[in-house]
């Protein structure tokens, strides 16, 4: 498994599941997926970080970039020995 999540990656991935579930509401709020990502991407931002252990993502976060990988790697999860 991959075990580090990119900027760009957390990027790609909430933009996934902006267009799957796109905002609601009035103050257009993200669906579960993209803001538990998007917490991540912010973390990352401010303290300048290009990436990030996969296993730091909160079990939401985390399941929101695996159904992205999936949709969008061949074979999933990358660095995967099978």
């Amino acid at each position: 498994m991959n075990s580090e999540i990119t900027l760009t990656e957390i990027e790609s991935a909430i933009n996934f599941w902006r267009q799957r579930l796109p905002s609601v509401g009035e103050e257009l709020r993200l669906c579960d997926q993209a803001s538990a990502l998007a917490n991540h991407y912010a973390i990352m931002i401010v303290s300048g970080t290009g990436s990030m252990p996969v296993d730091a993502l909160e079990p939401t976060a985390r399941e929101a970039y695996e159904v992205w990988l999936a949709q969008n790697r061949p074979g999933g999860l990358t660095n995967n020995p099978d």
